[in-house]
């Protein structure tokens, strides 16, 4: 399907993919449709792309979730949602939050290049990210208790992890906006910068995450990624086992 019906394309150059929201009328809101071709985008990704650019096209980021689909009748809507039997329904919500668990992918590292409003599932899709670059007039709220759901598009614990359990909380109990000063205090943001350059900085970004072997970035994420489910003592274990690797790798005595 094109882009102009899904909402959403996918852009590939060398090591570098680009994932543009389209729905700039609608300040990029999500529906099922537009998830279900990023999880086809995950299983299209050429095997060279190291790197994935989330974007949003026009003034913002993403808007949340497309009220307009989910108070109708058909799927993905709260009605017909509701109708399912428990494990259905269930089933239904693991293949939205497929959309955005392939972009903390081991083997890639994703950028999020916020811009006005990251609403609810545009939250939530910044928080999928590894790293986070702002533009001074990001704006980012969990709504979902505004409208009496919770998050779901696996972002709770990708944000306590950034902010705090009692931080997160709050956030997402009264639903309330944060600036990107706020974001950038409190950890959310790896990068704040004026509204014009934030092209120019995720290019940079971008660009330096390239710039060192593809294999150590991989194996770098994947012992920061474990660090906090393991002691001290596991984790000494891990930076061991992952060097060894690489030193065997280095001189070609590598599997």
């Amino acid at each position: 399907m094109t882009a102009e019906a899904t909402g959403v394309r996918l852009e590939c150059d060398g090591s570098v993919a680009t994932l543009t929201l389209c729905r700039p009328d609608v300040l990029n809101a999500q529906n099922p449709a537009m998830w279900q071709a990023m999880r086809d985008f995950s299983r299209e990704l050429p095997g060279d792309v190291r790197v994935v650019v989330v974007r949003g096209e026009g003034r913002a980021f993403s808007a949340g979730l497309d009220l307009s689909v989910a108070g109708a009748s058909g799927p993905g809507s709260f009605a017909e949602m509701s109708a399912l039997p428990d494990q259905e329904c269930m089933d239904q919500i693991a293949g939205f939050q497929a959309a955005f668990n392939w972009l903390h992918r081991p083997d890639l590292v994703s950028i999020a290049a916020v811009q006005g409003h990251a609403i609810g599932a545009g939250f939530q899709l910044a928080l999928a990210c590894d790293l986070r670059v702002l533009a001074e007039d990001a704006r980012f709220s969990m709504a979902e208790v505004t409208l009496g759901l919770v998050p779901d598009l696996a972002g709770t614990k990708r944000l306590v992890e950034l902010v705090g359990y009692a931080r997160a909380l709050e956030i997402c109990a009264t639903g309330r906006r944060l600036d990107a000063a706020e974001a950038d205090r409190i950890g959310l943001a790896t990068l704040v910068v004026p509204v014009r350059e934030l092209d120019g900085a995720v290019g940079d970004l971008t660009a330096g995450l390239l710039a060192n072997d593809r294999n150590a970035v991989v194996e770098i994420k994947a012992l920061l990624a474990g660090a906090s489910g393991r002691t001290h003592v596991e984790q000494q274990r891990a930076e061991r086992e992952a060097q060894t690797r690489r030193l065997r790798e280095l001189v070609g005595r590598g599997e």
